[in-house]
């Protein structure tokens, strides 16, 4: 394991790591008391290469790593990535290293379970224990030791390992293609979006008329801009419980905000709060112009909870017989829009998800396919073919 500290040892390893098909990489970075997550290591392994880059190394550029992350010709493999992206988005300019390999949703396409663990991975793959002792290691302090470095390459070097095993197993079973559409997820930027005037779209409005949205447009906005600004945790400056409220009353005044349950108190009058405060004025003064356009979630129709119900027996005696986990077939929201609508804009009813999923859920929510307790396990049959019998 080579540690790297400076930008030639980076640039002559990426040398030798633009030569390799894949590398298996992994970050550690600390975000507890900070909106951005602060990046301490890098690890990557790949062939007989074996680094952790100290990005807090004293004048390290981490431009020659960049270029390894942007060539499309080199496959890089996590594990549970959308942290590790969010990460790279901010750091190469928002951009995203391409193409990516999760291993957590390829596990899935092999029945090892919904969110598996990186340690649970190993031990299915590889029958390796991971020693998890410096999971809770502060990655920021320096020096580290040897035995929290040993920790943080193991990481990458099982990864390395399992993810040739993985690749043959999907496919041994036909599901490559499953697993590689799963990956355009991932480098959507729009997954990765810290535009402040963006924010609302993460929570649920309550109300849907002009001034509350107006509000609550203000309020997000304005949370998420002081906590970039700051350097802090979204919900170290206000909680959402906090927006909603702020949307409810529309508090013109420091008294009038002193006065709500989950604001903190002597807020309003804080540089903070001033600054909040004036945002919420100014949207109040014209809220046609600063509420967001949303509409209201229709009720779903009278029958449809039983019919979702149905389907998820369905999908999980689909996922069962496959050895799936259900969650990469289809969600509730899925089976709830195929409840309501044969035409539904859902990935369940396109592609590989519709021929071993999507079919047989229309048919059963059109009585043409029955369900019935056999043993311990729950069998799909075409109606008709059930009565002849």
């Amino acid at each position: 394991m080579n540690l790297i500290k400076t930008t030639e040892e980076l640039s002559a390893v990426c040398g030798d790591l633009a030569k390799q098909e894949f590398i298996a990489i992994d970050t550690e970075f600390m975000r507890e008391t900070t909106y951005w997550p602060k990046l301490c290591l890098i690890q990557i392994a790949a062939g007989e290469i074996e680094i952790i880059i100290d990005p807090l190394a004293e004048n390290i550029d981490l431009s020659p790593l960049v270029a390894i992350l942007l060539d499309e010709k080199i496959l890089k493999v996590f594990h549970a990535p959308r942290q590790d992206l969010e990460i790279f988005y901010r750091i190469m300019g928002k951009t995203l290293p391409k193409p990516v390999f999760d291993t957590q949703t390829a596990a899935m396409a092999l029945g090892l379970g919904e969110q598996v663990s990186y340690d649970g991975l190993i031990n299915a793959l590889l029958g390796i224990h991971v020693d998890k002792t410096h999971r809770f290691t502060d990655w920021a302090l320096r020096p580290l030791s040897q035995n929290q470095l040993n920790y943080a390459i193991a990481d990458v070097t099982y990864l390395r390992d399992a993810y040739p095993i993985i690749v043959e197993r999907l496919q041994e079973l036909g599901r490559t293609n499953w697993v590689l559409e799963e990956m355009e997820h991932f480098t959507n930027p729009d997954l990765y979006d810290t535009t402040p005037t963006n924010a609302w779209k993460r929570l649920k409005p309550k109300k849907f008329n002009t001034e509350y949205m107006a509000a609550f447009f203000a309020a997000a906005t304005w949370r998420e801009w002081y906590a970039q600004e700051k350097d802090i945790p979204r919900g170290r400056t206000l909680k959402d419980d906090a927006i909603f409220e702020i949307a409810e009353q529309k508090p013109r005044t420091p008294e009038a905000m002193d006065k709500m349950r989950a604001i903190p108190k002597g807020f309003g009058k804080s540089k903070g709060g001033m600054a909040l405060l004036e945002a919420l004025n100014e949207a109040m003064e014209s809220p046609e112009e600063f509420a967001p356009k949303a509409s209201r979630p229709k009720p779903n129709p009278s029958g449809i909870g039983a019919i979702t119900e149905l389907l998820k027996v369905l999908l999980r005696a689909v996922s069962e017989d496959l050895g799936v986990a259900p969650r990469l077939i289809a969600s509730t929201n899925d089976l709830e829009a195929i409840a309501i609508s044969d035409d539904a804009d859902t990935p369940a009813l396109q592609g590989w998800r519709r021929e071993i999923f999507g079919e047989k859920a229309l048919k059963l929510k059109h009585g043409e396919f029955g369900l019935a307790i056999k043993g311990k396990k729950v069998t799909i049959s075409e109606l008709q073919k059930a009565i002849a019998e």
